[in-house]
């Protein structure tokens, strides 16, 4: 499997899980979260910067009324150093998985096992919410442009799980999977995959991806056992005391 790029993959990110506002300030992205996570509020950059360029994109973002939150590829250079000597914290790298849905290792699932729908059903939104899922990050899945689907995961008659997938280009990306934590290791998760690489066939993707901290061993054991490979990886950079999440 060939490697996205930074830029492909922030481009994915951002079209499949988009903030509510994006603001080009040279040399830096800056992403408005409106309390959607990390993920939709830091900044990124594919240059070299200053230590004034630093300066004016976290004076940028506390205007935006954000923590300054930075999100690095591994290929900003001296970046991830000077933020580590001005005390920001080294958070959560971030494995990109990544496999062609020729070579996917998974089968459709029964149709009693997954239901998708367009819009988010209210027992999506309690799955979400019991695993910090909250209204935030439902307001990026509904202003996703699309195409895209929701998809609850049921265990016999009972709903226990909540996924959301989006395309961009070829490659659809999952997000917010969620299993409810008494139902786990019991099939849900693998369900759910396999009913998005489904509809990313039918949407006329080539592609199945997702986001996964590198912390989370048991979901990168499962990504793994199905074929995904790393095409890409990230972390955040914040100061201890901050509440970005």
């Amino acid at each position: 499997m060939t490697p996205l790029s930074p830029a492909q993959l922030r481009a994915v990110i951002d079209t499949t899980w988009p903030p509510a506002r994006i603001s080009q300030q040279d040399p830096w992205t800056l992403r408005v979260g409106d309390g959607g996570g990390k993920r939709v509020s830091a900044a990124t950059t594919t240059t070299k910067v200053s230590q004034t360029d630093v300066r004016a994109a976290e004076d940028a973002m506390r205007g935006f009324g954000q923590t300054p939150l930075f999100q690095l590829y591994g290929t900003e250079p001296g970046l991830d150093d000077m933020l580590a000597a001005q005390g920001y914290l080294h958070l959560d790298r971030t494995i990109l998985y990544l496999c062609a849905l020729a070579e996917l290792d998974t089968k459709a699932p029964s149709p009693l096992t997954t239901l998708r729908g367009d819009t988010p059903l209210p027992i999506m939104r309690e799955i979400w919410a019991a695993g910090g899922i909250g209204p935030a990050r439902v307001a990026i899945m509904e202003r996703a442009p699309g195409p895209k689907t929701m998809i609850l995961g049921r265990l016999g008659d009972r709903p226990v799980g909540a996924a959301f997938v989006a395309a961009s280009g070829p490659i659809a990306m999952i997000h917010a999977i969620e299993v409810l934590c008494e139902h786990r290791r019991r099939g849900a998760g693998r369900n759910m995959l396999a009913r998005a690489a489904v509809w990313a066939r039918d949407a006329g993707c080539t592609h199945l991806s997702l986001l996964v901290t590198e912390a989370n061993v048991s979901a990168n054991a499962l990504y793994r056992s199905l074929g995904m490979v790393q095409a890409g990886s990230y972390h955040y950079r914040m100061k201890p005391g901050t509440q970005n999440r």
